[in-house]
């Protein structure tokens, strides 16, 4: 059976929300799943990623074969980095403490990396949701006459 990781779309309209599951490549995409395991919401800034990690990884050493876009969100979380170190732990390259410890090194710079943009973003663009809302400029109305001036 050709198992897919792949994203189920949920949400209303134009508001989409999805769950990352495995699931039978051969089931339709918001049908019948194996294992949910994670969300992916594009709506926020930047888009939040809830995923286990654990479960990706189990499921890309059984040979699930993950869809572009989810390969993408496994590359971001670093699950396909440590797939690839425990490859090596596997070959004899090195053990496992080392490959636990350049995973630890890789995922604390992604994470300073990431708030750095994230901060970077919140000067550029204050108006931006979660910074008080867009910029407004105040309308008068008609037959409404400014400030009193004395």
């Amino acid at each position: 059976m050709p198992v897919k990781i792949r994203l189920q779309r949920h949400g209303s309209k134009k508001r989409p929300f999805y769950f990352i599951v495995v699931a039978d490549a051969r089931a339709p995409r918001d049908g019948k799943f194996i294992q949910k395991i994670g969300t992916y919401n594009p709506l926020t800034v930047p888009a939040s990623v809830q995923l286990d990690r654990q479960k990706a990884l189990d499921w890309l050493h059984k040979g699930a074969q993950p869809t572009d876009t989810v390969r993408r969100i496994l590359s971001y979380k670093g699950v396909l980095y440590l797939k690839h170190l425990l490859r090596g732990v596997k070959l004899g390259l090195f053990d496992d403490a080392a490959a636990m410890e350049k995973f630890q090194k890789w995922h604390v710079e992604h994470e300073t990396q990431m708030k750095k943009r994230h901060e970077d973003n919140r000067k550029k663009y204050p108006w931006r949701p979660g910074a008080g809302g867009p910029p407004m400029r105040r309308v008068e109305r008609r037959g409404e006459s400014g400030p009193a001036q004395a």
